[in-house]
């Protein structure tokens, strides 16, 4: 569940946190919670899953969100879905390496990455594909790994 609703950083969680408080009590309930979850974000959440949410930032242990728990909750969600999307792009980057790679070797090498580029329609001859490889082959043996692979992506 992801309730990334307003930057953590951000001046805007005051007015969030009085526009969950729907009694104006300083306090943000379960109940308040699931309610605007749903209304802010379409998001329909369990009384149970909305009891969790409050409860794991709860740090006084009166089941109610004060306004610095409401903030630790925005920003630990907010922390929980960026490493979801880094997740998302790791398994993306590997896929994309497996496509290269000399099969079963873990390792792109100046014919898989020419045979690779030809299956897409961009012609190069090995000795391309040497040089295009020597710009981020960091150990110098050669071929790429998929943490130079990596560091490649990042910088395209």
């Amino acid at each position: 569940m992801v309730m990334v609703v307003a930057s953590p950083a951000s001046g805007e969680l005051g007015s969030l946190f009085a526009a969950f408080d729907k009694d104006a009590d300083g306090r943000i309930s379960a109940a308040e919670l699931r309610l605007c979850m749903r209304a802010a974000l379409g998001e329909d959440v369990t009384a149970e899953d909305a009891e969790a949410l409050v409860a794991s930032v709860d740090a006084d242990g009166d089941g109610l969100l004060d306004e610095g728990e409401f903030a630790r909750l925005v920003r630990a969600e907010a922390a929980g879905g960026e490493e979801e999307e880094e997740r998302r792009r790791r398994r993306g980057l590997v896929a994309a390496f497996g496509m290269y790679a000399v099969e079963g070797e873990g390792r792109i090498t100046p014919a898989s990455l020419r045979r690779m580029l030809s299956r897409l329609g961009a012609r190069r001859e090995v000795d391309d594909c040497r040089a295009m490889i020597r710009r981020f082959d960091l150990d110098g043996d050669g071929v790429l790994s998929f943490d130079e692979f990596e560091i490649m992506m990042m910088n395209a």
